[in-house]
């Protein structure tokens, strides 16, 4: 979106994960430094990086982490339907960690990687947006609305801006019929963090994060005003997915719920 630097400093969290990957690459043109952490090995910094590993259940590890940054792009945490405690430790204490250690720190603006499965109950024969009632598929989706509602409060308290991503399927290729819908290609996922930092006033917005596909569940109308406008779909790959990918039973709920298989997932026994 931009060659220009905006920032001193960035965060990236889950710098580590597939999508910190691309944003680990693809955040640098926005900032002099990219100060990336993560729990799990993410090798040298390379030039403008500070490498700060961090465990987000750790208040005190947190809150040394966010100190001198000018934004954060939080994309750690738990992002699988699995047993309770390591969704609880991660993506409820570890986000009220970061949002703390923003508050004391005076940063003004998140990106919160969210999720489609704070809404995957909803049938695929549906179409929604933002103001849709929460209906979270599994434990996963639940953590991804208590962070949706948790950045709400620290706009409503603190005015600290968030732009809440609920990404679809963030992959290099279309891998079942359930991307069809829910595809977001790496460029426009860079994309839509871009324009969630340099847009001017965002308050507290929640965006669907998809590609252009023909085939949309989600309607990001409310949300006109961060200016994603997604250049890639996965239109060009449907004849190949759907020559790979048999339709579902259409008793199964992976085929009939927003959420596909996650819906399905579990439960896990502690």
């Amino acid at each position: 979106m931009s060659d220009r630097t905006e920032f001193r400093r960035l965060l990236l969290t889950g710098a580590a994960g597939g999508l910190g990957k691309v944003l680990r690459a693809g955040l640098k043109p926005l900032t002099r430094t990219l100060r990336v952490s993560d729990k799990a090995e993410l090798g040298p910094a390379g030039p403008e990086e500070e490498v700060v590993p961090c465990d987000l259940a750790d208040k005190a590890a947190v809150h040394s982490l966010v100190a001198g940054v000018d934004a954060v792009v939080h994309f750690g945490g738990v992002s699988v339907e699995t047993h309770f405690e390591p969704i609880l430790q991660s993506n409820i204490v570890g986000l009220f960690n970061m949002y703390e250690a923003v508050r004391k720190h005076g940063v003004r603006r998140v990106v919160f990687a969210s999720s489609n499965h704070v809404t995957g109950f909803y049938r695929q024969s549906e179409k929604i947006d933002v103001d849709a009632p929460v209906r979270p598929d599994g434990l996963y989706g639940v953590s991804k609305c208590f962070g949706e509602n948790l950045s709400r409060f620290y706009y409503d308290r603190y005015a600290i801006e968030t732009v809440c991503l609920r990404i679809g399927s963030s992959f290099p290729a279309v891998k079942d019929r359930r991307m069809l819908a829910t595809f977001l290609s790496y460029n426009d996922l860079v994309e839509l963090v871009h324009r969630s930092l340099l847009t001017p006033r965002v308050g507290h917005s929640i965006i669907f994060g998809a590609s252009d596909n023909a085939v949309k569940w989600w309607d990001n109308a409310k949300a006109a005003h961060i200016g994603f406008a997604p250049r890639d779909s996965s239109d060009p790959q449907r004849e190949r997915v759907e020559a790979a990918c048999p339709p579902l039973d259409p008793s199964d709920p992976a085929g009939v719920y927003q959420g596909g298989a996650f819906v399905r997932a579990g439960p896990f026994d502690d």
